[in-house]
C-alpha cells in the first residue's frame, strides 16, 4: 500500500497520515487542536508533536477552547510542570491567547469552520503539481489566512504553519497521486482543482 513518503517514520505518524490528515475537517474542537499543535511545533517537528499529543491534551483539557480561554497563571504553571510538555511559556500564553481569538471567531461566524473554510467556499482545493511532490511551504491561500488570522489576533500563525493547517484539515488536498488517501479524500469531499501559478 503506497503512502505518502513523510509519514513512513513510525506508527503513530501513519496512524495520524492514514485517519487524519488532509480528511476534510468540521469540528471547531478538532481545528483548535489542530491549529494549537501547529502553533507549538514551530521550531520543532510533526513527529515530535504526533508523539506527544496526549500530552497536549491532557494539558489543555482535551483542546476545550472554552475552557483554555479561562485559563490561569495556575494553568500555565500546572503545564510547565507536566512532564513530557514542552517547556516554552511563550507557546503556553499563545494557546490560551489564541483561545481567546478562537472564541471572538465563533462569536462572529458562528463557528471556527465557517470562517476557515469560507476561504476556500467550502471546498477541497486540489493545485497541480502538488501530487508530483512540487508542494510548497506557503502559498497565496496561506498567506491571506495568516494574514487575517494576525489581524484578529492569533500568534505562532505565519503563513508556513497556516499551509500545515490547510494540508491537515482538508482544505488542500497535498497526498500524493500515489498514496492510496488520495483518490479516498478526493472522493469524499467537493474538490476545486488551481494552477499554483494563479496563486496570488
Amino acid at each position: 500500500m503506497e503512502r505518502c513518503a513523510w509519514c513512513l517514520c513510525n506508527e503513530k505518524m501513519i496512524q495520524y497520515h492514514d485517519e487524519e490528515w488532509g480528511v476534510p475537517l468540521h469540528d471547531d474542537r478538532k481545528q483548535f487542536e489542530f491549529l494549537m499543535m501547529e502553533a507549538m511545533q514551530c521550531g520543532l517537528n510533526w513527529n515530535m508533536m504526533i508523539q506527544k499529543r496526549e500530552i497536549f491534551r491532557e494539558c489543555f483539557d482535551g483542546f476545550d477552547y472554552q475552557k483554555v480561554a479561562g485559563y490561569t497563571e495556575a494553568d500555565i504553571q500546572r503545564i510547565m510542570e507536566t512532564e513530557g510538555m514542552i517547556k516554552s511559556r511563550r507557546k503556553i500564553e499563545a494557546v490560551i491567547h489564541n483561545a481567546r481569538c478562537f472564541m471572538k471567531i465563533r462569536e462572529e461566524f458562528g463557528t471556527f469552520n465557517n470562517y476557515l473554510w469560507g476561504f476556500s467556499k467550502g471546498k477541497t482545493i486540489l493545485y497541480m503539481r502538488h501530487q508530483k511532490g512540487g508542494v510548497p511551504a506557503r502559498n497565496g491561500l496561506s498567506d491571506a489566512v495568516s494574514r487575517d488570522l494576525k489581524k484578529r489576533g492569533f500568534k505562532y500563525l505565519g503563513s508556513v504553519t497556516v499551509y500545515s493547517h490547510l494540508q491537515a484539515c482538508g482544505i488542500v488536498n497535498d497526498h500524493v497521486e500515489e498514496c492510496f488517501r488520495y483518490q479516498e479524500v478526493m472522493a469524499g469531499s467537493q474538490t476545486v482543482r488551481k494552477r499554483r501559478d494563479k496563486e496570488a
